[in-house]
């Protein structure tokens, strides 16, 4: 429970600390702009901003779910349909990625925790929780963006943990 929820407050500050540091604008010395900007939409500014450098992968999506929920995973533990988890065919385990669904420009941060698709065409097998996030719906196949997240930022996003006696 405390894991899922510490993975969650990560892709929350993440994707906060995207729209921030894209919306707070240019921090040269030069001269400062006299005119107000209407503000910007974050989920615009995000989206954006991610198509400006060249993505890691863009290709076809699916998602797994209640077949699998419970079944170890290549990572050892036990696949959990509501995790926002990913299987990969070549990325490091314990890698996050962030994904965006080409069609309506929703994204999320996943872990990679798993080895897949195996089927051919496909480039990513997602959580069934993040392909809902995503807005799959009921279509099991989307087109995707995949984007690797630094290891700094997640690290910097990653709550203190509590000492245990």
């Amino acid at each position: 429970m405390r894991r899922r929820l510490a993975e969650g407050l990560a892709v929350l500050l993440l994707i906060a600390s995207l729209g921030a540091g894209a919306a707070s604008g240019p921090n040269s010395s030069g001269a400062a702009k006299t005119t107000k900007q209407p503000p910007t939409n974050v989920a615009q500014t995000t989206t954006t901003r991610s198509h400006r450098s060249k993505p890691y992968q863009v290709g076809t999506a699916s998602w797994y779910g209640e077949d699998f929920q419970g079944k170890e995973t290549a990572s050892g533990e036990p696949y959990d349909m509501q995790d926002f988890t990913a299987a990969h065919p070549t990325l490091p385990l314990g890698t996050y990625v962030k994904i965006t669904n080409l069609r309506n420009g929703r994204a999320v941060v996943v872990r990679i925790n798993d080895r897949g698709p195996v089927v051919d065409g496909r480039i990513i097998d997602l959580s069934y929780n993040a392909a809902r996030a995503l807005g799959f719906k009921d279509r099991g196949l989307q087109k995707v963006r995949v984007d690797l997240v630094q290891p700094v930022t997640m690290a910097m996003l990653r709550p203190p943990v509590a000492n245990q006696q």
